[in-house]
């Protein structure tokens, strides 16, 4: 083999060992967070037991029912989202900030699907508290993220050519052999097999990470800063500034009006903002049927009700396509459990590799420094 390319082989095997160890223990934290969080939902209701015990309505309560306990039971909260049930979700949850709390606290309340009652605050978010962990290393931006997923891209891709000879190691673990090549063919095995899903699942969440902020960068240099948004005032200042619009229609009638306007389209939440003020805005988010896409939504104004945006990811291009489909991809929600067992099976193969590519790189290291210690 000329000497060039065992030097680009070396400089490739460098990168790929520095590579993984700068981010390797960051890579374990969001890759066996991420194996964990398929199953948000039902960690969610396995933390709260009590809410497994809600009875399931075919035909669920009216939104307005909703917002009206809500707002009866919790005067001086705002209610910035709701969650409608579905077949993960046997009730409706909403997200409530409260004035005076200490930071504004976010609640999050769970109301029965059949009519609409109050049952309380959440008890845990365990599920939420691992989203969280996986998306945002609990307080950084997603970015941090994003770049950890072109990290893996890049160690997928050194990995490669590094080990070209892919079908043979495909079947090669020597057992019997030291511990250092048992757990290099533990690796090498591993990272082959799994190669189709960590590419989707590295690329995914770099997209997912990254592209906001190329996005934002991009429409900063193309006009200029963003206008600073006012601070919103507490929800009963706001009520005494702005009087409720007379025209505001119900949040069941915008439902309806949403899927008529965007056909196919299956609502699992809803977004308020400054409602009941002339201002108010209202925004529906969901799937549509037959597509993976989940960036589907119908943005109405809260005073009359015109719609102000559709988004329909099928219809907007092919980069907003790419875009609606990064997330379902990544999470695998789009399955089933049978899905959601295998992306948590397979999601736990890069939290191993980076184990396993830390162990070879100490032995590595111990191994050279016996050489040159060595008469």
């Amino acid at each position: 083999m000329p000497m060039t390319s065992q030097r680009t082989l070396q400089r490739l095997l460098t990168l790929h060992s520095w590579a993984g160890i700068v981010t390797g223990l960051l890579l374990f934290v969001v890759c066996f967070s991420g194996a964990v969080v398929v199953f948000k939902n039902e960690i969610d209701l396995w933390a709260n037991p009590s809410l497994v015990q809600l009875p399931r309505a075919a035909q669920p309560a009216p939104l307005d029912t909703v917002l009206s306990h809500l707002r009866t039971r919790y005067p001086e909260a705002t209610v910035e989202t709701i969650q409608l049930p579905d077949a993960d979700r046997p009730a409706y949850f909403a997200f409530l900030r409260t004035p005076g709390a200490p930071g504004a606290q976010r609640t999050k309340v769970a109301l029965r699907a059949d009519t609409g009652a109050v049952v309380g605050p959440v008890d845990s978010q365990l599920g939420q508290t691992l989203r969280m962990l996986h998306v945002f290393l609990f307080f950084g931006p997603r970015w941090i993220v994003g770049f950890l997923g072109v990290a893996m891209l890049v160690l997928i891709a050194t990995g490669i050519v590094i080990h070209r000879k892919i079908l043979a190691e495909l079947f090669t673990q020597r057992w019997g052999r030291s511990l250092r090549v048992v757990t290099s063919d533990l690796h090498k095995s591993a990272g082959i097999w799994g190669l189709g899903f960590h590419i989707l699942i590295a690329g995914t969440g770099a997209w997912l990470g990254v592209a906001p902020l190329f996005e934002q960068g991009w429409r900063y240099l193309a006009t200029g800063p963003a206008p600073a948004r006012a601070a919103m005032a507490p929800a009963p200042v706001r009520a005494a500034l702005f009087p409720a619009a007379p025209t505001a229609p119900s949040l069941d009638a915008l439902h309806a009006a949403a899927r008529q306007a965007l056909p196919g389209f299956e609502a699992t939440t809803l977004s308020l903002r400054q409602w009941g003020t002339p201002e108010g805005q209202v925004r529906f988010t969901g799937d549509l049927q037959g597509h993976l896409a989940s960036t589907a939504h119908v943005d109405f104004e809260g005073a009359g009700g015109r719609i102000r945006q559709v988004h329909d990811p099928r219809t907007a291009g092919f980069w907003s396509m790419v875009n609606a489909l990064m997330e379902p991809l990544h999470f695998g929600d789009f399955g089933g459990l049978p899905l959601k067992c295998l992306y948590f099976l397979l999601g736990l193969t890069p939290a191993f590799l980076s184990i396993t590519g830390t162990l070879i790189w100490l032995d590595g290291r111990r191994q050279r420094a016996s050489t040159l210690s060595s008469p």
